[in-house]
């Protein structure tokens, strides 16, 4: 336990942090596998809806600091190159 005053204010702002990241973070990883599962449905217009929704949650994680740029841009990748894959089997069918 924090014994100066100094260090029980830092104590109580990195437990504010950490919460306000955890949210972040979480909330990020949830659109991005939203995404993921309507490829994996095969379901084109949700999946282009959600990659929507989804790429703005990872810039905001990476804005407020709860991940690095590098990580989001890895993350915008992954999800925005499986929807591009999906569209090219819907291309390819028609």
């Amino acid at each position: 336990m924090p014994n100066t005053k100094s260090a029980k204010k830092r104590l109580r702002q990195n437990i504010k942090r950490r919460e306000r990241n955890r949210y972040y973070v979480r909330r990020m990883k949830t659109e991005a596998k939203k995404v993921l599962k309507a490829v994996e449905e095969g379901n084109l217009e949700a999946a282009k809806e959600q990659l929507k929704v989804a790429m703005k949650w990872i810039e905001r994680a990476a804005a407020r600091g709860a991940i690095h740029k590098n990580e989001a841009a890895r993350r915008q990748s992954k999800v925005a190159k499986a929807v591009a894959e999906l569209e090219k089997k819907f291309a390819a069918a028609q």
